[in-house]
């Protein structure tokens, strides 16, 4: 059940009439109406490419509506820009934060209307605002710090109160707990659960069910682009039901696991230091296994990825391959091993976001399939992209839709895809289905089984206790920067897990 209740009025504070969005070739939304009161948190969820993030930048500005319109407090609205959206006191606060590291916390707070006086930024005016804006939300945070300083759950805060200072009615959250640490999640939680009960419209769009259900009162499902269905009360949906609106059947075990043989050490990492490490680490993995690297935001499981990977250089320690030590000291090197990444930040590190389907797909491949002296095979390139699409179920208009149009479940399918097109021996996953909602979770999971089947090995960084131990054969847990033991799937538990994570 939600946290605390709320009396609601007859007329929703919020309403979508019947909203349609169209890009060249897609259809996102079509005829969306539903309401939402006052004083609520409504739950926003399906599927990756259901229409939740279409839906929140019509209501933010970025995208007008290809017909239909807002109601806000019974009024018709519809927005051209951003600033129509802010002016209506509307904010939304999205996974990746829209925020200027470089300037200090306070400008952040107040960028677009800082206090002036005499024609000139008034800024003991500015830090005493800011100050007032951040002790409302319980969070020492120092006003004249660089926000880039802060923690991602501090900057998420910071982006909080930068909607309380515009005065904002209607806040929306666009998978606010993916990089969130447990004492970060529980002071959102707390600060959502107080912005409701002051009488504030929320959105909540997330695909972590066991957090919809405790912080939200009512949902919202969407399918292809439509409305499926409005619960107004969470008091008799079961996660089963929520899930079999989203995706049309039912599903019983996303991770659906079954036990593999397993061959010869294929990866081995002895004694590895480097920055993130307190201490050296070091592990093995076989052929055709997935071996699961878990632990909480801070630990050191991304850290070690990367220094596998050479994306950040090791201090010390040695790699094996097949048993052979080898030179791993930029990504193209581990590349040229067979041994790939699929980053937690895909958008950072993972995508060509302006790029297209078929050159994302092909971008690693192409040295090794194209002509002489440099020159793109460009018919290998159209097959493969084609064909690669096909076998992991790419939902793109055409291959050359731009990828950052695609859904986040579509866009690791991409990068999945532009490995399989290489050379590949092992693998590399840090949190593989984060921003990924149900069906499409699904799916990926499916796609690590099948790599771990072809013989590929496996080491999937994650901090969702309930993935790690669905889909991995065996499991390495980090703590505090160092290695804290590896367990069995057979001798594994929740609690043994965590036990093994929390800082002593």
């Amino acid at each position: 059940m939600a946290l605390g209740s709320t009396v609601q009025p007859s007329t929703p504070y919020l309403e979508f009439v019947h909203i349609s969005k169209s890009f060249p070739g897609v259809r996102a939304l079509e005829d969306v109406s539903f309401g939402v009161h006052s004083g609520s948190v409504r739950a926003l969820v399906g599927e990756n490419g259901a229409g939740k993030s279409t839906l929140l930048k019509v209501l933010s500005g970025v995208y007008r509506p290809t017909s239909g319109c807002l109601k806000i407090d019974g009024s018709e609205r519809t927005f051209s820009e951003t600033s129509d959206s802010l002016a209506a006191g509307i904010s939304v606060i999205y996974q990746e934060l829209v925020t200027v590291p470089k300037l200090r916390v306070a400008e952040n707070l107040f960028l677009g209307h800082l206090p002036r006086r005499r024609g000139m930024v008034d800024y003991r005016r500015l830090y005493e605002d800011a100050r007032h804006a951040l002790d409302s939300l319980a969070d020492d945070i120092d006003p004249r710090t660089p926000l880039g300083r802060l923690s991602i759950g501090q900057q998420q805060m910071t982006e909080i109160a930068k909607a309380l200072t515009r005065g904002s009615r209607i806040l929306a959250f666009d998978e606010p707990t993916s990089s969130l640490s447990a004492r970060e999640i529980e002071k959102l939680f707390a600060v959502i659960s107080r912005l409701r009960d002051e009488g504030r419209t929320i959105l909540y769009v997330s695909h972590r069910m066991e957090e919809i259900f405790r912080i939200c009162d009512s949902a919202t499902v969407f399918k292809d682009g439509r409305h499926v269905e409005t619960f107004n009360s969470m008091d008799d949906l079961t996660q089963d039901i929520l899930i079999n609106r989203m995706v049309g059947r039912d599903i019983k075990d996303v991770y659906n696991y079954s036990p593999r043989t397993h061959g010869d050490v294929t990866i081995e990492v002895r004694n590895m230091t480097g920055p993130g490490l307190r201490k050296p680490v070091s592990l093995a993995a076989r052929s055709g296994e997935i071996l699961g690297l878990f632990g909480l935001v801070g630990a050191g499981r991304t850290e070690l990825l990367k220094l596998i990977y050479g994306a950040t250089r090791r201090a010390g320690g040695e790699i094996l391959l097949n048993g052979v030590p080898i030179d791993i000291g930029t990504p193209r090197d581990a590349i040229d091993h067979g041994i790939v990444f699929c980053s937690e930040n895909r958008k950072a590190e993972g995508i060509i976001p302006l790029g297209s389907v078929q050159e994302n797909i092909n971008i690693s491949a192409r040295r090794r399939h194209g002509h002489r002296f440099g020159i793109i095979n460009e018919s290998w390139e159209r097959r493969n992209a084609r064909e690669q699409v096909r076998a992991l179920d790419v939902r793109t208009p055409g291959l050359e839709q731009k990828l950052c149009n695609l859904s986040g479940g579509n866009q690791q399918k991409v990068i999945l895809a532009r490995w399989l097109s290489d050379q590949m021996t092992v693998i590399l996953f840090d949190d593989p289905t984060r921003g990924i909602d149900g069906g499409a979770r699904s799916e990926i999971y499916g796609l690590i089984r099948s790599l771990a089947e072809r013989g590929v090995t496996v080491l999937m960084g994650s901090s969702d206790l309930p993935e790690v131990l669905g889909v991995s054969d065996r499991i390495a847990v980090m703590r505090d920067g160092s290695l804290s033991g590896i367990v069995e799937r057979t001798d594994a538990s929740e609690q043994k897990l965590l036990s093994m994570a929390l800082p002593v």
